[in-house]
């Protein structure tokens, strides 16, 4: 597992999630710590090495 810091598309308050660097790429929706808006989680990994990573409001 790998923990990553960001800040949170609604709120702006910075929060960390763990991420599971086994898998390369993976969509899916998490809630803020915080405010508890859902937000799409975008990381993807490349030799267990975090690469990319988006943290989308997903109210756009």
């Amino acid at each position: 597992m790998f923990e990553h810091f960001f800040q949170c598309p609604y709120c702006w308050e910075d929060i960390s999630m763990l991420l599971d660097n086994s898998i390369r790429q993976q969509t899916y929706l998490e809630d803020c710590e915080v405010c508890c808006n859902p937000i799409e989680i975008t990381p993807q990994f490349i030799e267990n090495e975090l690469i990319s990573f988006l943290a989308e409001n997903i109210e756009q």
